[in-house]
């Protein structure tokens, strides 16, 4: 039997060291400027319609108010937002707290490039790779024992209204609206196909640019033919939002996914939030 889940990844909100282009990373732990807090108001209202059955936000403060905003303007609010370190940005050492200039000329004299140098005390990719690795693994069998304890699986997975679950057509419809035609047709061939569970995660950009790329290296996700590979691994403006649809097998230990659209920050326009935001930007800027 095959179990679908919709996977929502967001960014957290602009917060003061993101617009004074300064390094953030775990050791300064930000609050949301006034500017983050209306951006996840917008991300809030563009996702209120979402049953989400999961909610999973870094322990830091920025991503902390970032999920809580977003879950005060959800229809369903009745759900715990369960903070996970492993959800943290990555580890910048010595270069927190200082210009993203500055890291850039670290990286040039030690003779390569942001993002895959690692200042001392940093993390290296590889070792944010594994966080993200065994975080999507968690939650994936975190999916599959809780749909396996139900004693009536097909009768829960139609219960929309009294547990959460949902169909792909109710995701559909919730975020229709929002969509164009090409990210419509791509959310699966079975628009039948129940969704058991609507998972959110609020994080950090250089951490969802590396669980974008491990998607795609390690998991083989598919995305819609008209995105370039810049578009793909291109980093998330503050409360940039992803949205993924994962199938899972018992006896198959990788998952299937597929990307219905990728850093969406359209939402923003509807509180006339200007985008001050490069791709190059966005993969250092957290």
């Amino acid at each position: 039997m095959t179990l679908r889940f919709a996977l929502t990844i967001i960014r957290h909100g602009e917060t003061r060291y993101n617009k004074e282009k300064l390094l953030q990373g775990q050791g300064v732990d930000e609050p949301l400027s006034e500017m983050g807090f209306k951006q996840a108001e917008a991300a809030g209202q563009f996702l209120q319609h979402v049953k989400f059955t999961h909610v999973f936000s870094s322990d830091l403060q920025r991503a902390k108010q970032t999920a809580a905003v977003i879950l005060a303007n959800n229809w369903h609010k009745d759900i715990e937002i369960i903070y996970d370190t492993r959800l943290r940005e990555r580890k910048y050492g010595v270069a927190e707290g200082n210009p993203l200039s500055q890291l850039r000329a670290m990286a040039k004299a030690a003779g390569t490039q942001c993002p895959s140098f690692t200042p001392p005390g940093g993390e290296t990719l590889e070792q944010v790779r594994n966080r993200i690795k065994d975080f999507f693994q968690y939650v994936c069998q975190l999916i599959m024992d809780q749909y396996s304890q139900q004693s009536h699986p097909r009768q829960v997975q139609r219960a929309t209204a009294s547990n959460g679950f949902q169909t792909a057509s109710d995701t559909l419809s919730a975020q229709k609206r929002h969509l164009d035609d090409s990210n419509i047709s791509s959310v699966t061939q079975d628009s039948d196909v129940d969704l058991v569970a609507q998972v959110l995660v609020v994080s950090h950009g250089a951490y969802m640019r590396t669980w974008i790329k491990y998607l795609v290296d390690d998991l083989h996700c598919t995305f819609s033919p008209d995105l370039t590979k810049s578009q793909i691994f291109s980093g998330s403006p503050n409360t940039g939002i992803s949205n993924f649809i994962v199938s899972l097998e018992a006896e198959n230990c990788k998952p299937d996914i597929n990307c219905i659209y990728i850093n969406k920050h359209e939402h923003l326009e509807t509180v006339n939030i200007a985008i001050d935001f490069s791709p190059q930007q966005g993969v250092l800027d957290i």
